[in-house]
């Protein structure tokens, strides 16, 4: 991590706040964190810049003031917990511009700077819920697995540039948006260790909790029969 120069998106607080942190720790030469809003990043050391993933502009913008980034985590992402036949098509529609179009836009606008770089590598944040859907909240999982078959189209395209990119899968984690769910959790310092140690051993796919082993191994059977 000695020569790494690092962006990362969603820092404001919960696991982005944690890659940023860490990041540092493991002796990253710089960290962009990066926030919709900037005031609410906290971590010493890291260089905060305002980014909306959703807004073209914000991301060109940040693109032009971080040339030189060898690692991009995309890590920023939302849910609105509806169901895709009957829910909120705004909120549904909302969770598609962040969680793909969003990182898409981050890696369209990123790539030509880690070619530059030497290659570079990208990590994606995904869930468990890339591989099951679960009652109440299945416009989270539709926009997950669009995440996950980007991520896998990601890695082949980038390839010839010499950019690795890794996809992240995991269950449940001690953050603002699962604080209202009585499950075990795992601590995002803890998850973000497990991503970067797998980041420094090659890892193109980290499948970081058991939720999330378990849901992989079932998409081998009839669909629905996974109960998380």
């Amino acid at each position: 991590m000695e020569n790494t120069v690092a962006l990362v998106t969603g820092t404001n607080r919960g696991i982005g706040q944690q890659f940023a942190r860490l990041l540092l720790e493991r002796g990253a030469k710089k960290v962009y964190a990066t926030a919709r809003n900037v005031e609410r990043i906290t971590v010493p050391g890291a260089v905060a810049l305002p980014l909306d993933i959703t807004d073209p502009q914000s991301v060109s913008a940040v693109a032009e003031q971080a040339q030189d980034v060898t690692l991009l985590v995309n890590n920023a992402g939302v849910a609105h917990a509806q169901d895709v036949v009957t829910g909120d098509l705004d909120k549904i529609r909302a969770e598609m511009e962040t969680n793909v179009f969003g990182t898409l836009a981050m890696v369209r606008a990123f790539s030509p700077v880690l070619a530059r770089n030497g290659g570079g590598a990208i990590v994606n944040i995904l869930s468990a819920a890339s591989w099951f859907t679960y009652p109440g909240s299945s416009s989270y999982a539709v926009s997950k697995a669009a995440q996950w078959s980007l991520t896998n189209g990601m890695r082949m395209e980038l390839r010839a540039q010499g950019t690795t990119v890794t996809g992240v899968h995991v269950g449940m984690v001690d953050t603002d948006m699962t604080a209202a769910l009585d499950v075990e959790k795992t601590d995002p310092a803890e998850f973000v260790r497990i991503v970067l140690d797998g980041l420094e051993e090659g890892r193109s796919e980290i499948v970081a909790d058991d939720l999330s082993r378990r849901a992989k191994a079932a998409l081998a059977h009839e669909p629905g029969l996974f109960a998380p």
